[in-house]
């Protein structure tokens, strides 16, 4: 027999709200039945309109608030939360750390698992804090413009302050914008898969204030590519590199196999934890400073290392972590699957005179297999998986090496709680609190630091 759900489509209703989900949107329940409503806080009481309603439950919009939260803050754009670009804006930012220490708490107690989570290490300004943008261009009524797009959609809505970038990146974008204008160089159009420019993506160093031009092309001819590079150049004075990458694919993919150097050099430095780092196009640096030094520093201190530890950094990308910890043990083993990003580990280890780090391209799960075959003992592992968390093949490996303990950089609640259960059953448990470090203030993204041991 169906069950009929207690609402219905285009109904109005008026609601408490409970909670707030992973995406960041507000829980109202009628009957037990929960509702997804966007732009709503917990505590808030609010009539909603019923968008969509599935078989277990439904979405709706806010249409009138009748009570408001503490916690709520008032002169927020609406831009942000319409592209998605900061869907917590509204929410205070000590409310923020919160949510994001109860997220993670409450991921754990859905499958009845006891951990403590401390509270979220948050930022003195939680605005304007990435070193990277990657922004879209795109012909909004016959002009080209640069933004983002609205949720759910690729409608470009025009955007100069993007409220959660460095200020430099986001007036850089507006000059590059401007240029392209003046030369009136052809927006790219997806339906088509016409036009010559796709994305205008920018680098700046947070300590170096070196900058980089990333203009991604549909097409490997750039019209007045030297007047473009001549104005950047005058007009722009960090910029120590411009890039055409090349990318005439009709997809969602941000960039193509092929670039050029147009000025400059292929990479910028930047300094992160007392260490130089060459960032190139492709590099993948994480886009908070700030935060990733706390989070690295936090990791590192947990991990609790001896001069004569031997570790491996699994995802070790750039070789952030890896060169971090190499003046504290005798033996440092890297692997990443870009091959890209092992080639500049390799460049970083150059860079800052590190001799005792060891780095192998390939997939984490299977040079960890590989090294657990060879015999390798390590003492540390540290662990900073993509979203999908960890292999379970990777986690055996890791249990049959047999070390001391395994640090847990972890980007999605979800995962991790998954991960945590498959060591728990093979004898590593949680030994300490869950330290969540807030790396995407205004965004519902939770990064958190987990140390297991045997």
């Amino acid at each position: 027999m169906k069950v009929l759900a207690p609402v219905k489509k285009n109904q109005n209703y008026q609601v408490k709200v409970e909670d707030l989900s992973y995406q960041g949107m507000g829980v109202a329940k009628i009957d037990d039945f929960p509702i997804f409503v966007n732009d709503v806080l917990p505590g808030e009481e609010a009539i909603i309109s019923v968008t969509k309603v599935k078989k277990n439950f439904a979405f709706a919009r806010m249409v009138k608030l009748i009570t408001k939260s503490p916690d709520r803050v008032e002169s927020v754009a609406n831009v942000y939360t319409q592209t998605g670009i900061a869907p917590l804006q509204d929410l205070k930012y000590p409310a923020q750390l919160k949510f994001k220490q109860h997220q993670i708490e409450s991921d754990f107690e859905k499958v009845h698992f006891q951990v403590e989570v401390a509270p979220t290490v948050g930022m003195t300004d939680p605005t304007h804090y990435r070193n990277k943008a990657q922004i879209p261009v795109r012909e909004v009524k016959g002009q080209l413009e640069t933004g983002f797009y609205r949720r759910h959609s690729h409608e470009l809505v025009p955007i100069e302050d993007f409220y959660i970038q460095d200020r430099e990146i986001d007036k850089a974008i507006v000059f590059v914008r401007d240029l392209l204008r003046k030369y009136k160089i052809v927006p790219y159009n997806e339906i088509q898969n016409s036009g010559t420019i796709r994305n205008v993506m920018v680098r700046r160093g947070h300590y170096s204030h070196q900058m980089m031009i990333v203009l991604i092309t549909r097409t490997s001819d750039l019209p007045h590519s030297d007047e473009i590079i001549q104005d950047i150049h005058e007009g722009l004075p960090e910029v120590k590199s411009i890039v055409q990458n090349i990318n005439p694919a009709k997809t969602n993919a941000l960039m193509g196999r092929k670039s050029k150097l147009l000025f400059g050099k292929e990479t910028i430095e930047d300094s992160l934890l007392n260490l130089k780092f060459a960032i190139s196009a492709n590099s993948f640096y994480q886009v908070n400073p700030t935060q990733t030094e706390k989070l690295y520093s936090l990791a590192i201190q947990k991990a609790n290392l001896t001069k004569n530890d031997v570790v491996i950094d699994a995802y070790c990308g750039i070789g952030t972590i890896s060169l971090a910890v190499a003046d504290k043990v005798k033996k440092v083993f890297g692997v990443e699957i870009v091959p890209e990003a092992i080639e500049d580990a390799k460049l970083n280890a150059k860079l800052n005179g590190i001799k005792n780090v060891k780095f192998k391209t390939g997939k984490a799960e299977e040079q960890l297999a590989k090294w657990q075959a060879d015999g390798l003992k390590p003492d540390v592992v540290f662990v900073d998986p993509p979203r999908k968390g960890l292999d379970e093949s990777l986690i055996n490996s890791v249990v049959k090496m047999d070390p001391k303990r395994v640090v847990y950089v972890s980007c999605n609640p979800a995962t991790l709680v998954r991960d945590v259960q498959l060591f728990s059953n093979l004898g590593f448990h949680i030994n300490q609190p869950i330290q969540p470090v807030d790396q995407f203030p205004q965004t519902v993204h939770i990064e958190s630091i987990t140390v297991l041991q045997k």
